[in-house]
């Protein structure tokens, strides 16, 4: 599986944890001014450099369009923030996420480039308030470190067979708990064992993340056949 490449620039609280937690399954740059905030995270990520961002020629000898997605994460800064995102745009790098600490901020980053705003706190805040009015959500009970609830395209070798006849549960442990239809948009819960798999479809599954991911990377006919 070819790991995705993703630059995280500003290793404040938030950029750092995110950069530790996706150095797990990919290829980090992580960027920041501060020599300090760049030596505490350069053990836990591929890379770690010091940079001042508002540079363009400083960043794009870094950053190159190859990179899959870039994440601004700049907090103490607009200005720093708003120049990374025209700079990450003008070097090509398709997916563009940004930290927001305004709407009207928000709306200058979506402007030049950002093609997803995050707000932290306000996201954090509605999580814990759904967890305060339904404690019982399945979303915030703790998983086991090596468990996961991911969203899945598909492979080919799925298409046209239906969940009962993949079984997944007894070949790989895995539990398909919902499935996105994108043609036309629906989200079904807990699905028929008869449903038929299409390319369109986004499989929400339940299970340990190696095996979720070999799902993901299946390449071959599938081998297996009913229960």
């Amino acid at each position: 599986m070819k790991r995705k490449h993703i630059c995280v620039i500003g290793l404040g609280e938030f950029g750092s944890e995110l950069a530790r937690e996706l150095a797990r399954q990919c290829e980090v740059l992580a960027l920041d001014h501060d020599e300090e905030l760049v030596n505490a995270i350069s053990e836990d990520v591929q890379r770690a450099l010091v940079l001042d961002v508002r540079d363009y020629v400083s960043l794009s000898a870094m950053v190159s369009p190859d990179f899959d997605e870039a994440i601004v994460s700049i907090g103490e800064s607009m200005e720093a923030s708003i120049l990374c995102t025209l700079h990450l745009k003008r070097i090509g790098v398709p997916m563009i996420r940004a930290k927001a600490k305004t709407e009207d901020h928000a709306a200058i980053l979506r402007s030049i480039g950002a093609k997803e705003i995050i707000f932290p706190e306000r996201e954090t805040a509605r999580r814990v308030a759904s967890q305060i009015i339904n404690p019982n959500l399945l979303d915030f009970i703790p998983l086991a470190a090596d468990y996961r609830v991911m969203d899945v395209a598909p492979p080919d070798a799925f298409y046209g067979r239906s969940l009962e006849e993949l079984n997944l549960r007894k070949h790989f442990g895995v539990f398909v708990i919902a499935i996105k239809e994108l043609v036309p948009p629906r989200f079904i819960f807990l699905p028929d064992p008869g449903f038929l798999i299409k390319p369109s479809d986004i499989l929400v599954m339940i299970g340990r993340e190696k095996e979720i991911m070999r799902i993901q990377d299946w390449k071959v006919p599938y081998p297996h056949k009913g229960k």
